[in-house]
Parts: structure tokens; sequence; C-alpha cells
């Protein structure tokens, strides 16, 4: 397993490690964002998203679960699965065919869906330390 950890002070910073991950990104690829509310998955996911060279705006799919972004070089599917109450519930939007598609899948609260994920996935964990300031975070990326 390969593990990295950075340090970011400000969400420009949040966003370009992300930015960065992106260029290096290919079909098939799943990474599974976790952090407490606020922490700056959507940050995250908006940097990745400008690395895959997709300029519309992205948004967080808290609640159509999923929003598929197809300008950039990988289509994007971005999942939110914080409003999942019941698996099945993954299978109506269809989440096979973005996982094992042709894009790169973002599952922010992946954990609730963990029956559902491949083993070899990318965990990526924001967390925040205040005695660091406030917008400093930690963001571990452990690639399978």
């Amino acid at each position: 397993m390969d593990i990295k950890t950075f340090s970011s002070d400000s969400p420009e910073e949040t966003s370009k490690i992300a930015y960065d991950m992106a260029v290096n990104s290919k079909p098939g690829d799943i990474i599974c964002l976790s952090g407490d509310l606020g922490v700056g998955k959507t940050i995250f996911t908006k940097g990745f998203a400008k690395g895959l060279g997709i300029t519309e705006p992205v948004v967080s799919p808290t609640f159509t679960i999923v929003q598929v972004y197809e300008e950039g070089r990988l289509p994007l599917y971005h999942f939110d699965v914080y409003r999942i109450d019941d698996i099945d519930e993954m299978d109506e939007i269809g989440y096979e065919d973005c996982f094992f598609g042709q894009g790169v899948s973002l599952v922010e609260w992946a954990d609730k869906i963990e029956e559902l994920l491949p083993a070899n996935v990318t965990r990526v964990t924001i967390k925040k330390d205040l005695e660091k300031g406030f917008d400093y975070r930690s963001i571990e990326i452990r690639k399978a």
C-alpha cells in the first residue's frame, strides 16, 4: 500500500493537491473521500475536476447522489452517498456503470457503501487541526 500525507494551509492548496492527483488518474479509478462535514471534500473535488480539464461549476450532489461531468479528459462521477439509507439505492442510480466505466468515480462518505467498493480504491482522508490554524488540513492518500 502506498501512503502519502500532505499538509494544506488553504483551500487553494487543498485544491492543488487534488488537481495534481487528477492529472495522473486513469479510467476506472475510484477515489473515496472521508472527513467531517465542512472539512473540504467539495473543495478537493473541485480541484480534482479542474485537473481533469472540467470547467463547469462543480457542486456537491447531496440530494441527487451522483453528478456526472463529461467535458474533461475523463468523465468524472461525483458521488455524495451521505443520504443513502439502503444500499440498493446505489443499484437504482447505476453505480456499476460509473465504478467500472471509462471515467473516474469520486465518492464522498464512501464508508456508507463499503460493501460495494472493490479492493483497489484510493482513500483520501481530510482532517482539520485547529491548533495549526483554521484553514489547516492534513490530507492522507492511500493507494491500494
